[in-house]
């Protein structure tokens, strides 16, 4: 196996069939795999590097494992390392469990709120295969009724992004509405400034937001 240090952020052109999915080599005959082949065409490559999973020649998945997770900061690297490298729209699934709910909190700021990217937790790869075979039906759908959220993620990855920004202290589901109208993404409210801030959800709760995500 290729040392975690060697691999490439992304393989330089993954060309993805319509309806299909690419998987990176290393996910042949796991759980997820078995499961994905029932209910969509997926096809394995070799030199996908962080990727896990191509549901288009835009969006990819990021598979964290409990495994991962319980493991210590390598996922971590490996995130902060795609999103430098990498330009596509990368949705990062994570295994909530029992055991790995400890880190969950952690994780959600690190993918969503630093790294600006979509984050679906999921019990067990079966729930993953459902997930991706419902994110790769969306893939084929027209977002462009959206007028706010960016046009390459799924209807399922942009009520994840809406429902992380409600839990930021203070915002709820109406200042997560108008925060996302105004700024686009979650990455664009953590650059805003409290002023930027005051002008969409007033001073007090523009102060709340600059520090939960200063913090």
């Amino acid at each position: 196996m290729t040392a975690k240090g060697n691999l490439p952020a992304a393989a330089g052109s993954v060309v993805v069939p319509y309806g299909h999915v690419v998987g990176n080599e290393k996910w042949r005959g796991s759980e997820i795999a078995r499961r994905l082949q029932g209910k969509t065409k997926l096809i394995f490559e070799d030199g996908l590097g962080l990727v896990d999973f191509h549901l288009s020649n835009r969006v990819c998945v990021l598979y964290i494992s409990e495994a991962d997770l319980v493991a210590g900061d390598e996922f971590k690297r490996r995130l902060v390392r795609f999103r430098n490298a990498s330009s596509l729209g990368g949705i990062v699934i994570v295994e909530k469990t029992p055991i790995s709910e400890q880190y969950f909190s952690a994780v959600q700021k690190l993918v969503v709120l630093q790294l600006g990217m979509v984050l679906l937790p999921v019990a067990n790869q079966e729930e993953a295969s459902q997930l991706i075979t419902q994110l790769v039906r969306e893939q084929s759908k027209d977002h462009t009724s959206n007028p706010f959220l960016p046009k390459q993620c799924s209807q399922l990855a942009e009520a994840s992004v809406f429902r992380t920004v409600q839990q930021i202290p203070g915002v709820g589901k109406t200042k997560a509405l108008l925060l996302l109208q105004q700024f686009g993404s979650i990455h664009q409210i953590c650059n805003a400034s409290v002023k930027e801030l005051e002008l969409v959800v007033g001073p007090t709760v523009a102060q709340q937001i600059h520090t939960f995500l200063g913090s």
